[in-house]
């Protein structure tokens, strides 16, 4: 007999990572129909669909289960498709070859980094290596093939000899450790930052040896 959400999620808040797989396979095609309708993109509905399933996951002991937790779900979804619209919505592009009629005035300003910047850069990168070198083996892998190498969910999956539930449920596991580590250096929202693949940096994450 199939067990409820509610089973499922009480399984998970204690720690059980295929029962968080299983809930996101019930899910996972709504959830990627609702961001598809919203934002006409199924690249972008995608990505925002991964970050609202690791929102839920942070999130997982707020769920209080006066409602289902696929609504619940659903709302975390709608919630991360809106924020995407605002900032594409309030992004402006000014050309600078066409005539125009506004006051703004622009300076440009070159963007190669200075001796401070690359210093900067250069701890972050040293950082970020030796604390996912810390990570357990087993969640280090899944977050160096996504995020690092840029690998789709299936491949990771297929490397990995796991279910693609499976492999995200890891992933998530790994990316809160990460976060996790990176909290005793820059504190509670310091992170956020980092945790987003796309700003990645490939040097930072460079195997040794």
């Amino acid at each position: 007999m199939e067990q409820a959400d509610e089973d499922l999620v009480a399984r998970a808040r204690n720690g059980d990572s295929a029962a968080f797989s299983e809930l996101i396979r019930r899910h996972m095609k709504d959830c990627r129909k609702r961001a598809v309708h919203m934002l006409r993109n199924r690249c972008d509905a995608e990505d925002e669909v991964q970050n609202a399933l690791w929102k839920a996951f942070e999130r997982l002991r707020q769920f209080r289960g006066r409602g289902t937790f696929a609504a619940w779900l659903r709302r975390i979804v709608e919630n991360q498709c809106l924020m995407r619209l605002r900032c594409e919505r309030d992004l402006r592009f000014i050309y600078l070859d066409e005539a125009s009629d506004t006051n703004v005035q622009l300076e440009l300003v070159g963007q190669a980094p200075g001796p401070e910047d690359q210093l900067g850069v250069e701890e972050v990168v040293a950082l970020l290596r030796r604390e996912i070198s810390r990570i357990p083996p087993l969640l280090r892998s899944v977050l160096l093939l996504r995020d690092v190498d840029q690998l789709p969910m299936p491949e990771v999956a297929t490397r990995l000899g796991l279910s693609i539930p499976a492999a995200k449920s890891r992933l998530m596991r790994a990316r809160a450790e990460l976060r996790s580590r990176l909290q005793r250096h820059c504190g509670r929202k310091g992170p956020s930052t980092l945790m987003q693949a796309d700003r990645y940096s490939q040097a930072a994450f460079r195997r040794a040896g």
